[in-house]
């Protein structure tokens, strides 16, 4: 192998910046390509890396008690550069890691120029040169030359508008829910549906068409969003158009009654295990507090865990199944790597953790060190199988419990616990990750 090999890292955003650290203190030379400070994309607008485009939030810093907590303390344990920087230029929120953004990235620009292995190079890349090894990192709003290269290469490029949210399935409630499909056989269902009667349903309507929506970016025309209609535009052309549309009661009887319900919500299966359930047909613009607080008004999800609200924007994507192996590398070209939400994991600090993630796994294959072989026992491995895992209606994921391994035969009721055992589980195996790497470096 070449001792003075060289890396190409394409784009200065959390990923990018986390891979190229991570790579260049190894004493792997890294180009790292960004388009600014000569031009922006429509959302940024500061010359910094890792500048932070929404909130300046990066969610929960509950370890035991919070998935993207629990990621955060996994990338800490690996020597993350972005939650490093983060924990340094927090600002007080409560227990959630928010940050002065402004300092935060000038923190991470400072410590990056401090890396004598990084040559940054401002110059939009166009296609990807095969000959080097590269980890791509370009996020949601890829330039278009290299969007429509990516598509070529990839076979799909697909474009994110609108999308339901998600729970947790021992976080229904199924004293007011039954298993059935429709017009199907009682009990043996692929879906678990939601009851709800007149009363409540006028109740929720009215909180649903009145509720706050997430402004769009400039860049993001509505028009684009028209063949995915969010559910409060639906219920806006009417009272009863839900109940003609995602809230169709025809063909589910309900045992408790014998009869069909005055309207219905579906919940479909989001991984085999049937640890997730989308809610089918909520696709919606809301703000997360709205979509909580709404959505709980279906007796069966009063006391519902969200491990995903309902998005609209903006988000350019591979269809990592097919495309990506679990070490986010692209199949047949095991020298290219995808890293952020690229990828399809959803927000800063899962776009940060597959950033670390791809640098670890392409450091080890140029140094031919043994692969680290990461499963969904930890929050960082969950997002390596969760982007490679074959499925037919991929979408992006944030960090949740349900895409982490159960941990054996906990009382549903006892949530506390389960998560504390996950997180330690977890904590023990980045340990030993984090032993590895440093003891074959």
């Amino acid at each position: 192998m070449q001792n003075n090999i060289t890396v190409n890292v394409i784009g200065g955003g959390l990923a990018g910046c986390e891979a190229a650290y991570f790579l260049a203190n190894r004493g792997i030379k890294v180009n790292l390509y960004d388009i600014k400070p000569k031009s922006f994309t429509p959302a940024h607008k500061s010359e910094k890396y890792g500048e932070l485009v929404c909130s300046n939030s990066l969610k929960s810093n509950d370890v035991y008690g919070n998935a993207c907590g629990l990621l955060k303390e996994e990338m800490r344990m690996l020597g993350s550069l972005i939650i490093d920087c983060a924990d340094n230029t927090r600002v007080p929120a409560g227990n959630a890691l928010a940050v002065d953004r402004e300092a935060f990235a000038e923190l991470i620009t400072k410590r990056l120029k401090e890396c004598e292995n990084i040559n940054f190079i401002c110059e939009e890349v166009k296609q990807i040169d095969f000959s080097t090894p590269t980890i791509i990192a370009t996020g949601p709003l890829t330039t278009g030359d290299l969007c429509n290269h990516i598509k070529e290469i990839t076979g799909a490029f697909y474009f994110f508008d609108a999308a339901a949210p998600i729970v947790l399935g021992d976080s229904i409630d199924m004293n007011h829910a039954f298993i059935s499909d429709r017009y199907g056989e009682e009990g043996v269902g692929d879906y678990i549906n939601c009851p709800m009667d007149k009363e409540t349903y006028e109740i929720f309507y009215n909180e649903l068409i009145n509720a706050k929506r997430a402004p769009l970016h400039e860049f993001e025309n509505t028009k684009v969003f028209e063949g995915c209609m969010p559910v409060e535009v639906m219920a806006s052309r009417g009272v009863d158009t839900l109940r003609f549309g995602p809230l169709k009661p025809a063909g589910l009887t309900d045992p408790k009654t014998g009869r069909w319900p005055y309207a219905c919500l579906q919940l479909r299966k989001e991984n085999v295990e049937g640890s997730m359930y989308n809610l089918v047909g909520f696709q919606t613009n809301l703000l997360f507090g709205e979509q909580k607080r709404i959505f709980s008004l279906f007796p069966a999800l009063k006391e519902a865990e969200f491990v995903r609200y309902g998005v609209m924007h903006k988000n350019t994507f591979i269809n990592a199944p097919a495309s990506l192996n679990k070490y986010y590398a692209l199949k047949g070209k095991d020298n290219i790597y995808f890293a952020g939400q690229i990828t399809g994991v959803e927000g800063y600090v899962e776009s940060a953790s597959s950033g670390l993630v791809s640098a670890i796994n392409l450091y080890r294959s140029l140094k031919n060190l043994p692969a680290i072989e990461w499963d969904n026992k930890t929050v960082s491995g969950a997002l390596c199988c969760y982007i490679s895992t074959p499925n037919s209606d991929f979408q992006p994921m944030n960090a949740n419990y349900g895409i982490l391994a159960p941990v054996g035969s906990v009382d549903k009721r006892k949530k506390d616990l389960k998560k504390k055992m996950m997180g330690e589980r977890a904590l023990q195996e980045i340990e030993k990750i984090a032993e590895r790497i440093n003891k074959d470096e």
